[in-house]
């Protein structure tokens, strides 16, 4: 006996657990379920995040979004207890034309002395201007992945591990479709697939949105000199590293965004220690040793916006995909956005600007593949 819902949501991440848990919450007796294709939630880049929310990063769109996420998370924390966020500046360094290349309204600029103060560990003369956000935040992602699951579940939503989408067909008053050892008859499919999001567009004979996965590289480290706990994260603004507290330790990452295939993606030899070495000589820190190192996938399309909305030419097919590294930042945004735009709501929390940006007919027709 196939299970039936209204709303079929393809992909266990951030991305996908959010939804859930938002249209369970805001539409009572819409019957939901969720298929994930690992044997566990968050596995691929939602378990590999930067753990940072910041609000100044990113396109107008995605910075609305992030926005939006951080009021509802506060006021999630408030009614729950739970504590999702941080308070965690976010500093951006590099030469002048780099840092105002970079740099947002949101962001203040401060001079070599300044940043000093708040980074003594970055070496004098090393970098030129630097931009602050101060209204940024450290994130607990496991807590907000566990949050959303025990919500969703909770309004009623059927969560699936396990379960990859294998065939889908339409059919009657929506889709059929396989996912694992589960038959599932869906009115509405949401395409929360991340890297994998145009493969499985093209099980429901959508065309794809040209989304390409981004390698991106981090790792805790040991060192002689650890940062303190309210210090910022500090990023460069040429893109070539960014590293922050982590309890006594410190996350580094290369920052690199090279187009990989889509998978589970692992660090390649000397991406590591060539970041090692180059933090090494901009920082008094003193990297001992390294404690473990991860790579993530993050899945932008070219003009890297996020793709939320139905699409233009499968009937029943929305997408939620191509998140890049905006996912945690705009999760609570993009999930209402998304649920108000599945239960046909013509207005919301959000702007008609920012929903124009994300749709995926914003470039005209579907790209070929």
């Amino acid at each position: 006996m196939p299970l039936t819902c209204d709303v079929l949501i393809i992909g266990g991440g951030i991305a996908g657990l959010s939804l859930a848990s938002e249209l369970s919450g805001s539409a009572p007796g819409l019957h939901v379920v969720l298929a994930e294709a690992e044997a566990t939630l968050a596995y691929h880049t939602s378990s590999r995040s930067a753990r940072q929310l910041i609000p100044s990063y990113g396109p107008p769109a995605v910075r609305e979004l992030t926005r939006r996420t951080l009021e509802l998370l506060h006021g999630i924390q408030e009614r729950t207890g739970t504590v999702f966020l941080t308070p965690r500046s976010f500093l951006l360094v590099g030469s002048e034309e780099d840092v105002q290349a970079n740099a947002t309204a949101e962001m203040e600029f401060l001079s070599p002395a300044q940043v000093q103060q708040l980074s003594p560990e970055l070496r004098p003369g090393t970098f030129a201007a630097a931009g602050l956000d101060r209204h940024s935040f450290g994130s607990n992602a496991d807590a907000m992945i566990e949050y959303h699951r025990a919500a969703a579940e909770a309004g009623g939503a059927v969560v699936l591990t396990g379960a990859p989408v294998r065939a889908a067909a339409a059919g009657g008053a929506g889709w059929r479709v396989e996912a694992g050892e589960h038959s599932i008859e869906a009115a509405t499919v949401v395409n929360a697939a991340g890297a994998w999001a145009d493969q499985v567009a093209g099980l429901f004979g959508a065309a794809p949105q040209g989304l390409v996965p981004y390698r991106r590289t981090a790792a805790v480290v040991d060192v002689d000199h650890p940062l303190g706990a309210g210090q910022p994260m500090v990023a460069a603004a040429d893109h070539t590293f960014y590293y922050r507290p982590e309890g006594s330790q410190v996350l580094i990452s290369p920052s690199e965004a090279v187009p990989s295939v889509a998978e589970d993606a692992r660090p390649r030899p000397g991406d590591v220690e060539a970041v090692v070495e180059l933090i090494d000589g901009l920082t008094t820190m003193g990297i001992r040793s390294v404690a473990r190192a991860w790579t993530g996938l993050r899945t932008e399309p070219a003009d890297g916006h996020p793709v939320v909305g139905f699409d233009g030419d499968v009937d029943g097919f929305f997408w939620l995909a191509g998140q890049g590294g905006y996912g945690f930042q705009t999760s609570c945004g993009i999930a209402e956005l998304a649920a108000g735009l599945l239960l046909g709501q013509d207005s919301g929390p959000w702007s008609a600007a920012a929903a124009a940006a994300l749709s995926p007919l914003r470039g005209g027709p579907s790209p070929t593949p």
